[in-house]
């Protein structure tokens, strides 16, 4: 049993937003130390970035005018804790306490990513869906219900009807879709919106890899302040993400 968004989902739209204030901070600091939280819906956006780096609104604006178009911002950006940055000052270090779990993708899990993909391409919109064994739930706003009917003729079609969706009826916010975006994998910490620096980033994505590799779960936990995770350099661990990170086109692309 699955259930994935679309990078127009306003939760995800709230992550690509934050995943793309990260990409900017790597592109001003070779190693930065932020954390982003968004929260935008009916043409307002709250931006609160915690980071060694100093944002306005010049910085922030580009990002949402290109994601989501004019929105009124309300930006609060703050340094980050001192005791926090003292953390990393001379070496690698974990930067926060967490449990972590990497599970291998099953088919399910891979047939509704390829399902969601198909129906985004053709309508770019706000949507949602459930994968459970045989039945498939599709929630798409702005698409014909009888058009998608031809496609997936099995398939349940917006239960209650056709919607428009998106940031005009609905609010998005960080980290709120950690389900769709990593399956079984799920744990305390979101994904979106830190440096690779934070467990929450860099952990779960090694545990991500690491199941895959094996083919079984892997669980793990760390310490803030941990030179190690699962016998590894912490740096070891920072180098593996950043370079799936790179891989796939950002911390934006991760998000979406």
């Amino acid at each position: 049993m699955i259930e994935k968004v679309n990078p127009q989902h306003p939760d995800k739209v709230a992550d690509r937003i934050a995943g793309a204030i990260v990409d900017l901070a790597y592109e001003r600091d070779e190693n930065p130390k932020i954390a982003v939280e968004v929260l935008i819906g009916h043409s307002k956006a709250t931006v609160i970035i915690e980071s060694n780096l100093k944002f306005t609104k010049r910085h922030i604006k580009p990002i949402l005018e290109r994601i989501v178009g004019e929105v009124d911002l309300r930006l609060i950006s703050v340094q980050q804790d001192p005791h926090l940055a003292e953390n990393q000052a001379n070496t690698v270090r974990c930067g926060d306490n967490g449990i972590f779990k990497g599970v291998p993708l099953t088919d399910e899990e891979n047939r509704m990513t390829e399902i969601a993909k198909e129906i985004y391409e053709s309508y770019p919109y706000d949507g949602k869906y459930i994968l459970d064994g045989e039945r498939l739930i599709i929630c798409q706003s702005n698409a014909p219900t009888d058009h998608l009917k031809k496609k997936y003729p099995t398939a349940e079609i917006n239960p209650l009807g056709e919607w428009t969706g998106g940031l005009d009826v609905d609010t998005g916010a960080t980290n709120r879709k950690l389900g769709s975006d990593m399956y079984q994998s799920v744990t305390g910490g979101g994904i979106n919106g830190k440096d690779l620096s934070k467990a929450d980033v860099s952990v779960n994505i090694y545990a991500f890899l690491k199941a895959q590799e094996l083919g079984e779960p892997v669980q793990l936990c760390c310490a803030i302040g941990d030179e190690f995770v699962d016998g590894k350099p912490y740096s070891e661990i920072v180098e593996i993400a950043k370079s799936y990170v790179k891989c796939i086109g950002g911390f934006e692309k991760l998000a979406e």
